[in-house]
């Protein structure tokens, strides 16, 4: 009998056996292939209220308030000015690590530094208010409005803004959260306050900044390995700034090793990762864990935290058994 159970070894192993077969046959994963370009049919969505049906033809975008020229703009006046085209990755605030609420895309657009510089802000300027057709509304600071990567976008892959992604246009803020990246935008309006949008009035981030995230798309969780090694792989992002590395751990966080990374477009997108697993001969359970830095140092942080106020943040982890007879 095993000391302080009252329950022999035999049993004890084949309820490791049940739980083993539990996990294999009923939370088993497949692998996922992520692609670096998200179809817009399969583009994330999070709406906070149904999406506004906009007509081109009726549609203009204002740039009021502090500014010493304030202008109207048709779509026609947004297409003919200079286009600027980036590959920009869009995270929902709410998305867990390792979710689904992710997506990559190209964008097309115009340059809203250039729109604002024409509009000749009147200082002080603190914010750049951002107001959608559905009535929602949300803010940058003027500094971060006049980076050269903030844009205007009204193609997304190569063809028109679809509605439900903000048609006929939306702002896209690279290395901030969704909630700033406002869809079905007609104002612009600059504020000299700290203008509290939808989600601020409610609590969240105002500064929305993304954070250092990574996740394993393959294998699946309580996948079998049955080969000597395994190309582990996965995705990584960190917003504005570009990931600098990926590491990879087979041993559930102990030791740590470095993977390799594909070449992206963009800072701002995400990047897919490559690590060749030696995998141990013999039979086991393995728990591999992934972690990203970005390219100015800022790490993933390991300590789990849900979306309310800031994001989620926390290490992605999966657990895989093995059967490697050599």
């Amino acid at each position: 009998m095993t000391a302080g159970t009252g329950l022999s070894s035999a049993l004890l192993s084949r309820r490791a056996e049940g739980a083993t077969f539990f996990l294999k046959r009923y939370l088993w994963t497949a692998p996922k292939e992520t692609p670096f370009y998200t179809a817009n049919k399969d583009f994330y969505v999070v709406n906070y209220a149904r999406p506004p049906q906009v007509s081109a033809k009726d549609w203009s975008l204002k740039v009021s308030g502090k500014v010493k020229r304030p202008l109207v703009l048709s779509y026609e006046d947004i297409l003919a000015r200079p286009a600027i085209e980036r590959v920009v990755t869009l995270e929902c605030i709410d998305n867990e690590v390792a979710g689904e609420l992710i997506s990559n895309a190209r964008w097309k657009g115009i340059s809203l530094k250039s729109l604002l510089e024409e509009a000749v802000p009147d200082h002080p300027v603190q914010d750049v208010a951002l107001y959608a057709a559905d009535d929602y509304s949300d803010s940058i600071t003027l500094e971060r409005a006049m980076n050269y990567d903030v844009f205007l976008a009204y193609q997304m892959n190569g063809e028109p803004l679809p509605g439900i992604h903000g048609f006929p246009l939306r702002v896209i803020a690279p290395g901030l959260y969704g909630i700033k990246n406002v869809k079905w935008l007609t104002r612009i309006e600059l504020v000299d306050s700290d203008f509290k949008g939808y989600w601020q009035q409610k609590g969240w981030t105002d500064e929305a900044q993304i954070k250092v995230t990574s996740w394993i798309d393959a294998p699946g969780p309580y996948n079998t390995i049955k080969t000597p090694s395994y190309t582990l792989r996965g995705m990584a992002f960190s917003g504005a700034t570009g990931t600098g590395a990926v590491e990879v751990s087979t041993d559930g966080g102990r030791t740590w090793q470095r993977a390799s990374l594909e070449a992206v477009p963009s800072l701002s997108c995400w990047v897919p990762w490559k690590f060749e697993w030696r995998v141990p001969p013999g039979s086991g359970s393995f728990e591999i864990k992934t972690r990203a830095t970005d390219r100015i140092g800022r790490p993933q942080s390991p300590l789990f935290a849900g979306a309310f106020p800031e994001g989620t943040s926390g290490l992605h982890s999966i657990v895989v058994f093995t059967e490697n007879p050599r």
